[in-house]
């Protein structure tokens, strides 16, 4: 289960509805990189593959792939608006180490 904010869910929904193309969800991954080791990345899909876990969290479609999943398992996604930072922060009970920003982490 992938847990969204009301703030987060109302920032992918307004990007979602800015995009200049068709958008079907927002996939969530898992990359190599950032401070701790591996960071998170989001984009805004046009198409579903065909081994990708989808979920819909109110109203917004969210498309992982299986090697994703289980590292973002439980993970809560907000978007904060500071005056230091703006964007999407991610608590993840899997991670062993997580960066101040909340945007990369181990396990």
């Amino acid at each position: 289960m992938i847990n969204l904010t009301p703030a987060a869910t109302k920032a992918v929904q307004r990007f979602i509805r800015g995009s200049e193309t068709p958008v079907i969800g927002l996939r969530l991954m898992i990359s190599g990189g950032g401070c701790s080791g591996l960071q998170y990345g989001m984009k805004l899909e046009a198409e579903k593959a065909e081994d990708d876990w989808e979920l819909e969290i109110d109203g917004v479609k969210l498309l992982v792939d299986p090697m994703t999943m289980p590292m973002i398992d439980n993970v809560t996604i907000d978007f904060v608006d500071t005056l230091t930072h703006t964007g999407f922060k991610f608590d993840n009970p899997n991670a062993s180490a997580q960066c101040s920003c909340g945007s990369s982490f181990s396990v």
